[in-house]
Parts: C-alpha cells; sequence; structure tokens
C-alpha cells in the first residue's frame, strides 16, 4: 500500500519536473516525458483504488 503512495507521489513530482523544464526551456522533449509519466501515474492511481476496492471486498 505504502509502494503504491510513494510511486503516485514520485511520479506526480517527475512530471512536474519536466513540466517546469519545459516552460524553462521551451524544448518539446520535457513536455513528452512528462506527458509520458502523466499517463503512467494515472495508471498507477487506477492501480492503488483496483487495490483498494479489492480489500474492501474481501
Amino acid at each position: 500500500m505504502l509502494l503504491f503512495r510513494w510511486t503516485v507521489l514520485l511520479l506526480l513530482i517527475a512530471a512536474g519536473v519536466c513540466f517546469a523544464f519545459y516552460v524553462g526551456t521551451g524544448q518539446i522533449r520535457f513536455r513528452n516525458w512528462g506527458v509520458i509519466i502523466l499517463k503512467w501515474t494515472v495508471i498507477a492511481a487506477l492501480g492503488f483504488f483496483a487495490v483498494l476496492v479489492l480489500e474492501r471486498l474481501l
């Protein structure tokens, strides 16, 4: 459970850093990395909530 929380938190921080680099430098690659990381953050969060739901059901 704690692993999912830290994973989501670190992915959000990484996406924020990528977007900050994009704003600072204007390089498209940082925006692309930020979008990819944000996508995986959403997937990790959905996995976290799926685990919570499964714990409630069992």
